[in-house]
């Protein structure tokens, strides 16, 4: 039977005691807003594992001051209905001042793959980020937490981080699930209007784009061209649309034989992202998720 924990002492305690009988622990940290791509993490994580917590938690130090943390929707009822039939064990939703407590003054600061992209478009996004999951990670000591491939610099950062600190957890990043025309699942779809939701699939077309080229041998610079093009074509205002290294996220090499492509755009006032792995050019090498290389 599911329970809804808000207790990070008690919340620790249950996975603790659980590991301690011989359990494997799944975790999947959201924000809430529950979709179709969360519930495939926790599909994953079922399978795997013999009990699973998912954590419910907005949390306020990855917004920035005119972001959207005050609309974020909070819809812990219909998220717990909606985990009910997956076989998830405990919903961990603290409140803000059970995860940053009076006084608080700590946080992580990310180097590295959380330099670029996001990390230049959002200062201290990737800190809070790091700063939380971490939290989660002590409130939840699991054997494996599991993130969606959508976020793809995220999983990095953590990546990275979980490796840095020596933290006792595996990472395992699922394929990114998406609706019938491509766009990517996101809580955020919910903000597109009726006139820019059709707009917004061409975000997944000017990666499909972006995939073709790569394996057809095409220069980086023309690639990046054609993702920003086919975006703006569809009143997408594009921040970014450029192809890096899949593991640093740093500027490609001339022989870089691997790739990801990573976009994000506004449609109105929502803001998405997205992004595609580029396989070898010219192999049948497989298209990988970053769950390879750093997790442990």
């Amino acid at each position: 039977m599911q329970q809804i924990v808000h207790d990070p002492d008690r919340m620790r305690a249950l996975v603790v005691e659980a590991r301690a009988a011989g359990r494997r622990v799944g975790f999947v940290p959201t924000m809430g807003a529950l979709h179709a791509g969360h519930v495939s993490l926790v599909t994953r994580a079922a399978r795997d594992c013999d009990d699973v917590a998912v954590s419910i938690f907005v949390n306020p130090t990855q917004f920035g001051p005119q972001e959207d943390f005050a609309r974020y929707p909070r819809t812990l009822a219909a998220d717990t209905a909606q985990l009910a039939p997956h076989g998830v064990k405990w919903i961990y939703a603290p409140e803000v001042s059970a995860v940053y407590l009076p006084g608080d003054a700590t946080r992580i600061v990310v180097g590295g793959p959380a330099v670029r992209f996001e990390g230049e478009r959002r200062p201290g996004h990737f800190d809070g980020v790091a700063t939380v999951v971490c939290k989660l990670f002590q409130a939840v000591p699991a054997d494996a937490a599991y993130f969606g491939a959508k976020d793809w610099q995220q999983t990095l950062v953590v990546r990275r981080m979980v490796y840095d600190l020596g933290l006792p957890i595996e990472i395992v990043v699922c394929p990114t699930v998406r609706e019938a025309d491509g766009l990517a699942m996101s809580s955020r779809n919910a903000y597109l209007s009726a006139a820019d939701r059709p707009r917004a699939a061409a975000i997944s077309e000017s990666l499909r784009q972006a995939e073709q080229l790569w394996a057809a041998g095409a220069a980086a610079a023309a690639i990046e061209e054609t993702m920003r093009k086919t975006m703006e074509a569809h009143g997408i205002v594009v921040d970014y649309a450029a192809l890096a290294d899949p593991e640093s996220l740093e500027p490609l090499t001339a022989d870089a034989s691997r790739a990801v492509a990573l976009v994000a755009g506004r449609l109105g006032s929502t803001r998405l992202i997205d992004n595609r792995e580029l396989r070898g050019r010219g192999t049948s090498e497989p298209r990988s998720t970053p769950d390879q290389g750093l997790a442990r």
